[in-house]
């Protein structure tokens, strides 16, 4: 949803409004353009109390099963783990993987919806509660769509990466996986020399897969998601000009048809985006279970 913005009433500049929204409440002001040490504060409590909102809906709608006709809630929640149970069966093959592997998927479905959704909030939503309280003299920025920040989804993604990585040693063992890391895709050879440096190659290759394999999952998300915050604010700010005018009324229901059908197509993308992360959670935690 998108609202009239206040851009107008804070004497903000296009650029400077969306330089604002796009802004991070961080620990400290970054020393350089890669600081390891600085954390987004906002992406770190949106995630965490959506993830901990999404888990006790799942705990509740677990505990209030019944066998009798479902209720409209547990009817959806059944519908969503036959379809990632599904899923998870056709791509990870080892039942006892999927026992830990399934409600992975599902977790990561439901986390990852929730977190693109708070999109759907009005943009100066926040903005306007924190000026009207007078936190906005403590508090002078804050991002609520964790997704489209890209610390948020690269951890995800590397969390993503750590379990290929457990499953590929509880499923080949260490000297297996070892192994399989020196001798594929390229092979070895029985000469000493050229085993070594197919042993180099091999290795490179398999450390580049895994980076591309992170580095995309979690960019995928983040683009997709970020462009829809950005389309949002931009939006907005037609509505900005005012009633003054024949064009400032033209922009305000410009902006008004517009963002609802933004927001409408948006639903689309929040879904899309959440199930194809967690259909590359599966293929990769499937892909650690296959030997070369």
């Amino acid at each position: 949803m998108v609202t009239q913005d206040n851009a107008a009433q804070q004497g903000l500049s296009a650029g400077q409004y969306i330089t604002h929204h796009l802004t991070h409440l961080q620990t400290h002001k970054p020393l350089s353009v890669i600081d390891m040490s600085v954390l987004n504060l906002d992406s770190i409590f949106w995630s965490v109390l959506l993830g901990c909102l999404g888990l006790w809906v799942m705990w509740r709608v677990a505990q209030s099963v019944t066998s009798g006709v479902p209720g409209r809630l547990q009817a959806a929640v059944e519908i969503l783990f036959e379809m990632v149970d599904t899923q998870a069966k056709g791509i990870v093959h080892n039942a006892h993987s999927r026992k830990f592997v399934s409600p992975l998927a599902l977790t990561v479905f439901v986390w990852v919806f929730l977190l693109n959704s708070m999109d759907f909030l009005p943009v100066d939503l926040f903005n306007t509660v924190l000026t009207v309280t007078g936190l906005n003299h403590y508090i002078h920025a804050l991002r609520v769509v964790p997704t489209a920040d890209l610390s948020t989804t690269l951890a995800m993604s590397s969390s993503v990466l750590l379990v290929c990585f457990y499953y590929n040693v509880k499923i080949k063992g260490a000297l297996g996986w070892a192994h399989e890391l020196v001798t594929a895709p390229f092979g070895t050879s029985k000469n000493p020399f050229l085993a070594l440096i197919l042993g180099v190659l091999n290795f490179g290759m398999q450390m580049i897969e895994f980076t591309a394999k992170t580095v995309s999952q979690g960019m995928r998300l983040f683009g997709n998601m970020y462009a829809g915050e950005l389309v949002f604010m931009l939006i907005a700010l037609m509505g900005a000009v005012g009633f003054g005018s024949v064009t400032g009324v033209a922009l305000w229901l410009g902006h008004v048809l517009v963002g609802t059908g933004w927001a409408i197509f948006h639903i689309l993308i929040v879904s899309l985006q959440a199930f194809i992360f967690m259909m590359l959670t599966l293929v990769y935690v499937g892909q650690a279970h296959e030997h070369h």
